[in-house]
């Protein structure tokens, strides 16, 4: 089954990132063969960095071996529902960083799939139980995170 790929990974490409380029491309290829997707939120993210155009952004993609046609399913609403209403929670207790939505919406596509390749170490999604691949400076380390 496919690796969802977290929208910082193929920045990380996209702009050669001194700090992170190498490690990310390296995650990308290794997991390759299991199949990469995005979400369409990433898809969405993404779409500044090549001023909206499409093709380039589809050749881009399609050039680090990313499938961008998977679509949203009633599965990815009702457990990003789940991860917002528990993050919502515990956020009222202060004892969590702060989560844009894209985070939990990424997060809660990628349950459906084998995993997040991502380089956000906290990256848990909370409410999820998931392994992340995280790209760290030149060092690929396999992390299983359990937030509660």
């Amino acid at each position: 089954m496919s690796f969802v790929v977290d929208t910082c990974v193929l920045i990380d490409i996209l702009i050669a990132d001194k700090a992170w380029a190498k490690a990310s491309a390296r995650t990308l290829t290794k997991y390759l063969d299991a199949g990469l997707v995005i979400s369409p939120l990433s898809l969405i993210e993404l779409a500044p960095a090549f001023s909206g155009d499409r093709f380039r952004q589809a050749e881009f993609l399609e050039g680090v071996g990313v499938d961008f046609s998977e679509s949203w399913e009633r599965e990815d609403t009702e457990m990003a529902a789940t991860v917002w209403t528990h993050y919502a929670r515990t956020r009222k207790s202060k004892t969590i960083t702060k989560r844009p939505m894209a985070d939990i919406l990424i997060g809660a596509f990628s349950m459906r799939f084998s995993g997040l390749l991502t380089r956000n170490e906290d990256a848990g999604y909370s409410g999820t139980d998931r392994a992340c691949e995280l790209a760290h400076a030149g060092v690929n380390a396999q992390r299983a995170r359990v937030r509660a």
